[in-house]
C-alpha cells in the first residue's frame, strides 16, 4: 500500500470513531434547553448538521462563539423530564422515593448528588431544534 493509500486508510479510520455506531438524533427537548455558554463541543470546524446529528449531538448555529455541534442533555423517561440541572424546581423532599415522587406528577433523577432528586416537569411545547 502507497502513501495515498495510508492516507486513505486514516481518514477512514478517523471519520468510522469519530461516529459512534447507531447513534440516533437527540429529541428537541435534549437540545434546546441547553444554555448556549454550557454547551461541550462535540464536533470538529466545518461540521454540518447532518454529521453533528448523525453522531448523536445537537447543532445549532444560531449563537455565535459557542459550539455549534454539542453533546445533548442526557436522555430521560419524558421529555417533559429533560432539563439543566439548575432548571430543576424542587418537588419532594429529602429521601423521596421514585415512587412517592411519580404520584407527585413529577420526574426523579438521582444520579447528582446535592440537587432535587423529585422535580417538576417542564412543557415539551417550547423544545424545538
Amino acid at each position: 500500500m502507497g502513501p495515498r493509500g495510508v492516507r486513505l486508510l486514516a481518514v477512514l479510520l478517523v471519520l468510522g470513531l469519530w461516529a459512534p455506531a447507531g447513534a440516533h438524533k437527540p429529541s428537541p427537548c435534549q437540545c434546546s434547553r441547553i444554555a448556549p455558554h454550557k454547551r461541550e463541543n462535540c464536533g470538529f470546524p466545518g461540521i454540518t448538521s447532518d454529521q453533528c446529528f448523525s453522531s448523536g449531538c445537537c447543532f445549532d448555529s444560531s449563537v455565535v462563539g459557542v459550539p455549534w455541534c454539542f453533546h445533548p442533555l442526557p436522555k430521560q423517561a419524558s421529555e417533559e423530564c429533560v432539563m439543566e440541572v439548575s432548571a430543576r424546581r424542587n418537588c419532594g423532599y429529602p429521601g423521596i422515593s421514585p415512587k412517592e415522587c411519580a404520584s407527585r406528577k413529577c420526574c426523579f433523577s438521582d444520579n447528582i448528588f446535592e440537587v432535587p432528586w423529585c422535580f417538576f416537569p417542564m412543557p415539551v411545547d417550547d423544545c424545538h431544534y
